[in-house]
């Protein structure tokens, strides 16, 4: 049986093992899926032996995307880009590193959520590895503008510099969330930790357009403290990232198996235990 597992520190609250094994029921493939609990100084190791045990592939959770990027032999671009690896592929030519954090935001966005990304208005909040990872894919989808804002603007800079080169014809920017007043976004996209620590990004007025999303790549129980907010300031609908976590799975379940599976059931029974406490 083709073994596939999810590694991290910590990972006992992980839903990947639940994730993929719902994949592997509704589209037939026969796999084990298992949480891997590495040491924080024995990832590569902890990779290597599982690897040597006949696994095929791993999913990449905090804190070794890093390692993750430089353990693999191969990228795929949006992995390069993003200069992190949530997903491994073991083949006889070596590891293939891939990252498809980005491709199920977007997939979350637009499929789940009906949300038009090309020709709007676009901000992304924060300059980490999250951001990072979703760049390409958002760029891909043509916005009209496209501005990440962070705390410390240089390096939302750094960020911008290194993808004006994809930028096709979105108006590619940084900023500081000062500078963001009054600008009216079609999209917000919290990219940032702040939910984790039930804080909230020090946001000015004036930064939802009528009809705006704004979405927080945190899930939990009811609303984070990004959405109450948001709620409060004008965003006529919000979301969590629930569905990025479905999506990006399905995208590397994908990229090992050779099938799409359907999302929509996983998630509504993921919502309904979320829901449930």
């Amino acid at each position: 049986m083709d073994r596939y597992a999810v590694i991290g520190n910590p990972i006992a609250h992980s839903k990947s093992p639940q994730i993929h094994a719902a994949f592997a029921r509704q589209t037939g493939q026969t796999l084990s899926y298992e949480a891997l609990l590495a040491p924080l100084d024995g990832f590569v190791r902890a990779v290597e032996d599982f690897r040597a045990e006949g696994g095929r592939g791993m999913n990449v959770t905090v804190p070794f995307k890093l390692e993750a990027f430089a353990l693999s032999t191969r990228h795929t671009p949006r992995a390069e880009l993003a200069g992190a690896v949530n997903t491994l592929a073991f083949g006889d030519d070596g590891i293939l590193g891939d990252n498809t954090d980005g491709a199920g935001l977007v997939r979350d966005l637009i499929v789940n959520l009906g949300c038009t990304l090309g020709g709007r208005r676009v901000l992304v909040l924060g300059a980490g590895g999250a951001t990072r990872g979703a760049l390409l894919p958002l760029l891909d989808c043509r916005p009209a503008t496209l501005v990440v804002a962070n705390r410390s603007p240089a390096k939302a800079d750094e960020l911008v510099a290194l993808f004006t080169p994809h930028a096709g014809r979105a108006a590619l920017a940084a900023s500081s969330f000062d500078a963001l007043a009054g600008h009216g976004f079609d999209v917000v996209i919290n990219a940032t930790s702040a939910s984790l620590s039930g804080a909230l990004p020090p946001l000015p007025s004036g930064l939802y357009a009528p009809g705006a999303l704004a979405y927080d790549m945190m899930y939990g129980r009811g609303d984070t403290p990004f959405m109450a907010a948001a709620r409060t300031q004008g965003a006529a609908r919000v979301a969590d990232g629930l569905g990025m976590l479905v999506e990006q799975a399905a995208e590397s379940f994908t990229l090992w198996r050779g099938v799409r599976p359907d999302t929509a059931a996983v998630l509504a029974e993921l919502r309904r235990q979320l829901d449930a406490g």
